[in-house]
């Protein structure tokens, strides 16, 4: 590298061979070129046989590798450069672009030892149950700590260790896990669409949007950003007091043993052949047939509670006793 290039106001002015400018920046020689050859980077100077650099070619370098690591692909970096070398402005794109990546949770990420997880799994967290919680990002490694987990979210990992210990297997918790993932991920894309089609489009219409619109936009994103999950709380909330009430019912009804007395308290309890339902439905009509099965179990609760007070029955009853 060499600094000797002076700049119009007579100072002096970073400059890079190329490979000198792959080390600083972190890019690849070949990188570099592919990114001139796309007309992301700028057309370098040319001194005798060598082309030479400068520090807006390494800033642009850093510039693309940020937008590369937030998902931006490199056709629509290029759009974003582009508005911004035509001075359209590109601080609201990146505040924007900032606002979107940045954490959608005040959750903070924590760190824990192989060690901290065997305990609290019980001595069961084996190399391919790692394995999966890695590939689930559960967990994070870290390099150089082959014992030293990164746990994105604490939270996830607790719930993960409540279910274990009341009794639900590893596999099973996984799969769960992969399952509910699928369905939350269907829940913000349509949040997403929803928001998009309502709010963010009048911003992002056109492309790239203006300086002032992505700031609004970013703007939007904060009041908004908490919405998705207020939402899916207050929904999953009613839906499980509605599912768990229904569940326990139906456990407690299958696990009760049938009386007569429960089936005339509840008569559309009772399980009847169609046939049955219809040959009473043309004796006494359709309106009626509820009515007319539940007076018939009530009376044979009746006839039964009597035949049990008979003289026969008690003695019976009583020689069953002794035996």
């Amino acid at each position: 590298m060499s600094a000797d290039g002076p700049s119009a106001a007579g100072r002096t002015v970073a400059e890079y061979r190329i490979e000198d400018l792959a080390h600083a920046s972190g890019a690849t020689v070949r990188t570099i070129r592919a990114y001139q050859d796309r007309g992301l980077l700028p057309t370098p100077e040319r001194r005798g046989r060598a082309n030479m650099y400068r520090d807006t070619h390494l800033a642009r370098l850093r510039q693309i590798a940020d937008l590369l690591d937030r998902g931006y692909t490199l056709a629509s970096i290029k759009e974003l450069l582009e508005a911004w070398d035509t001075g359209r402005g590109l601080g609201g794109v990146l505040g924007l672009v900032a606002e979107v990546h940045g954490p959608w949770t005040d959750e903070r990420a924590d760190r824990i030892t192989r060690a901290d997880l065997e305990e609290r799994f019980g001595g069961h967290t084996d190399d391919e149950a790692i394995d999966e919680a890695v590939e689930l990002g559960v967990l994070e490694r870290i390099p150089g700590r082959e014992d030293e987990f990164l746990v994105p979210s604490p939270q996830e990992l607790a719930v993960a260790v409540e279910l274990y210990a009341a009794g639900v297997p590893l596999s099973a918790i996984s799969g769960h896990l992969r399952e509910l993932r699928g369905q939350v991920e269907q829940i913000a894309s349509r949040f997403l669409e929803f928001t998009t089609e309502h709010v963010f489009a009048r911003y992002l219409g056109h492309q790239p949007p203006t300086d002032a619109d992505a700031t609004e936009a970013a703007s939007m994103v904060r009041r908004l950003r908490p919405l998705a999950q207020q939402t899916v709380d207050a929904e999953l909330a009613r839906a499980m007091r509605t599912f768990a009430t229904r569940h326990l019912e139906h456990h407690l009804s299958a696990a009760a043993p049938f009386t007569p007395q429960a089936a005339v308290s509840s008569p559309a309890s009772i399980t009847l052949p169609a046939g049955t339902i219809s040959a009473v439905e043309r004796l006494v009509g359709r309106d009626k047939a509820a009515a007319f099965i539940a007076a018939a179990a009530e009376r044979e609760v009746q006839t039964r509670t009597l035949d049990s007070l008979t003289p026969s029955s008690i003695y019976n009853t009583i020689v069953d006793e002794k035996g």
